[in-house]
């Protein structure tokens, strides 16, 4: 039904016909430990990293094994940056450009949907208490 939403502590992140089920990092300690011990980020799911404000960003991937994409989003999902990052990297990765979000998937994953600087997201949050 159209009235679903994602359960709590995740949102769809929509680029027209590419959705990707991401767990929402919202506080200082969901994103300092972000996608960390995984062993894999299946085709389709992430993390989005929401802050309160639009400036520069940067991450890290220590402790994290799996190599990420992340795309840096402005205030309106439009994506600002597109980095590749490396397994178990601690030197940082910054935007080029103010965000506000960052969506991490599996390295590679924007190239082969055709997602680009410049796309833009609609974004579900789940609510919580669903």
């Amino acid at each position: 039904a159209s009235t679903d939403l994602p359960p709590a502590g995740f949102a769809w992140v929509i680029f027209e016909t590419d959705t990707v089920v991401a767990e929402v990092a919202a506080t200082a300690d969901e994103r300092a430990q972000g996608l960390m011990y995984r062993d894999e980020v299946p085709d389709g799911t992430g993390m989005i990293f929401v802050f309160t404000d639009n400036r520069p960003r940067s991450f890290w991937m220590a402790n994290t094994y799996v190599a990420l994409d992340i795309a840096y989003m402005d205030p309106s999902y439009r994506i600002v940056d597109i980095v590749a990052m490396e397994p178990l990297i601690t030197d940082s990765y910054p935007s080029s450009a103010d965000a506000m979000f960052g969506l991490e998937v599996r390295q590679g994953w924007f190239g082969e949907q055709g997602i680009a600087v410049g796309a833009k997201a609609e974004i579900v949050f789940g609510v919580q208490g669903r």
